[in-house]
C-alpha cells in the first residue's frame, strides 16, 4: 500500500511537470472537456433554475385552485375556432356556484370567486406613471385564497364591494415607481385609473414573478363593480374555485364540472363549453421545454467530449512516442507495468480535470452575464452539479487515455531504449 501511495504521489509529479511543461499544447487539448463541462453545467443550471422558478410560481398560483375560464391553458391548437365560439364566463356564474357548493352536502370545494382581468391599463400618480398594469378586479373573499400577502394597509372590505367603492391595491413595483420608492407613504394616497379616482389602500409585498417573464407585482386588485367603470367586457372574466384540504383533485374537478353544467344549462349529451385549468396543466406545458433543454445540452456535451477524448487520446500517443526512451529506461530501473500505465493514465486525468476546472470557471462567468440579463430567472448551480461535471471529466480521462497507457505499459525496455 505504501509502495502504491509513493508510486502514485511519483505519477502525478511527472503528470504536473508535463502539463507545465506544454500548457498551450494541455489547454487546447482541453478544450472538448471545457466546451462540454460547460454545456452541462450550464443546461443543468437552466434546467434547474426552471424546476425552482416553475415551482415558486405555483405556489403563487395555488396548487389547490380550480381555475373555470373560456380557453385552456395548454393552447387552442386546431380546436381554436370551437373555443373562441364558446359563451364568455360571467361573474354571476361564480355567485351561482357559491350557491350550488354551500347547498351540496359534504362538497369538496370550498368557495368560488369571481373575477375579471384587464391588461396594459396605466395607473397615475401626480408626474409619475406605471405602465402596462395588470388589472384585476374580484371580491373580498379573493384574499382568503390568493398567496398575496400585504406589506402595508389592508384589502377591500365587503362594504367597499358591493359600494362599488373606487379603492385599490397595489403591487409592490407599483407603489415603488409611483411613490419613488416610499410604499408605506402610498397608503392614502390617490392615484388615477382610466380618468378616475382611486384611494391606494394597500401595498402587496414582493412576490417575484413566472419564470421571469409575467411579473406578480406588477398588478392592481379593485372591487369588480369599481373595475366594471372602465372595463365592461366579459373577455377577461374567469372564476377561481378553492378545493377542500382533504379533497382529491378528480373528486373537485367532477363535481365543479358538474356544477358549471347546471350554471350553464347544458342539457345531458352536450359538451362543455367551459374549461376547468389546473398548475399541474402547466406542469404539462415546461416539460417539453425541460426536455428540449435538456436534449440540446447534452448533445452539445457528448459531441464535445467526444471530440476532446479524440484529441486526449492522440496527444498521449504523441506523448508515449515522445517519451519512448523515458519508458525504457525507467523499466529497466524496475518500474513495473502498472506503474507506467498509472503515469500516462494521470497525465490524461489532469489534462481532462484541468479542462473541468476551466470549463466550470467559465460557467460561473456565463452565469453572472445571464443573471445580468434576466435577473428574474433564478439560475443555480448546485454542488451536486459541479460534482457531476469533475466526474464527468476523470471519466472522459480515464477512457481517452487507458489505450496510450496500456500500449506504453506493454513496449518491451530493450526496445523502448534504442528508440531514437
Amino acid at each position: 500500500m505504501i509502495r502504491w501511495l509513493r508510486e502514485f504521489a511519483e505519477n502525478m509529479r511527472i503528470a504536473g511537470e508535463q502539463l507545465r511543461a506544454h500548457k498551450m499544447r494541455s489547454l487546447l487539448t482541453a478544450l472538448g472537456v471545457i466546451i462540454g463541462v460547460m454545456a452541462v453545467t450550464f443546461m443543468g443550471t437552466a434546467v434547474t433554475g426552471l424546476d425552482r422558478g416553475f415551482s415558486d410560481s405555483l405556489d403563487m398560483l395555488g396548487t389547490d385552485i380550480l381555475y373555470v375560464e373560456k380557453w385552456p391553458w395548454g393552447g387552442a391548437g386546431d380546436d381554436w375556432m370551437r373555443f373562441r365560439n364558446r359563451p364568455d364566463i360571467k361573474t354571476e356564474h361564480g355567485h351561482r356556484l357559491n350557491d350550488i357548493i354551500a347547498d351540496t352536502p359534504h362538497s369538496s370545494l370550498v368557495r368560488a370567486v369571481p373575477g375579471s382581468v384587464t391588461f396594459n391599463r396605466s395607473i397615475r400618480s401626480g408626474e409619475n406613471v406605471a405602465e402596462r398594469i395588470y388589472m384585476l378586479g374580484t371580491v373580498p373573499e379573493f384574499a382568503l385564497l390568493s398567496r398575496l400577502d400585504i406589506e402595508f394597509g389592508r384589502f377591500f372590505t365587503d362594504t367597499e364591494a358591493v359600494a362599488a367603492r373606487n379603492v385599490v391595491v397595489i403591487g409592490h413595483d407599483v407603489a415603488d415607481g409611483l411613490f419613488d420608492g416610499d410604499r408605506e407613504s402610498a397608503v392614502g394616497a390617490e392615484v388615477r385609473i382610466a380618468g378616475l379616482r382611486y384611494e391606494v389602500i394597500g401595498v402587496f409585498a414582493r412576490q417575484g414573478s413566472f419564470l421571469g417573464l409575467q411579473s406578480f407585482d406588477n398588478q392592481a386588485v379593485l372591487p369588480l363593480l369599481s373595475l366594471r367603470r372602465f372595463h365592461t367586457a366579459d373577455w377577461g372574466t374567469h372564476i377561481r374555485v378553492q378545493m377542500r384540504p382533504e379533497a382529491t383533485l378528480e373528486e373537485a374537478r367532477s363535481e365543479l364540472t358538474g356544477a358549471m353544467r347546471r350554471v350553464r344549462g347544458l342539457l345531458p349529451g352536450e359538451p362543455d363549453d367551459f374549461e376547468i385549468n389546473q398548475t399541474d396543466l402547466l406542469e404539462q406545458t415546461i416539460g417539453p421545454v425541460k426536455a428540449g433543454i435538456a436534449l440540446g445540452g447534452f448533445f452539445i456535451t457528448g459531441l464535445a467530449l467526444f471530440v476532446g477524448a479524440i484529441g486526449i487520446m492522440n496527444i498521449t500517443f504523441v506523448s508515449v512516442r515522445e517519451r519512448t526512451r523515458e519508458i525504457g529506461t525507467r523499466r529497466a530501473l524496475g518500474a513495473r507495468r502498472s506503474t507506467i500505465l498509472w503515469q500516462f493514465l494521470l497525465e490524461a486525468v489532469a489534462i481532462c480535470l484541468l479542462g473541468g476546472l476551466v470549463g466550470l470557471i467559465c460557467t460561473l462567468g456565463l452565469r453572472q452575464v445571464a443573471m445580468l440579463v434576466f435577473p428574474a430567472f433564478p439560475f443555480i448551480l448546485s454542488p451536486g452539479l459541479i460534482l457531476a461535471a469533475l466526474i464527468v471529466s476523470v471519466v472522459v480521462g480515464i477512457l481517452s487515455g487507458f489505450v496510450p497507457a496500456y500500449q506504453a505499459s506493454r513496449l518491451d525496455p530493450a526496445e523502448a531504449l534504442r528508440h531514437e
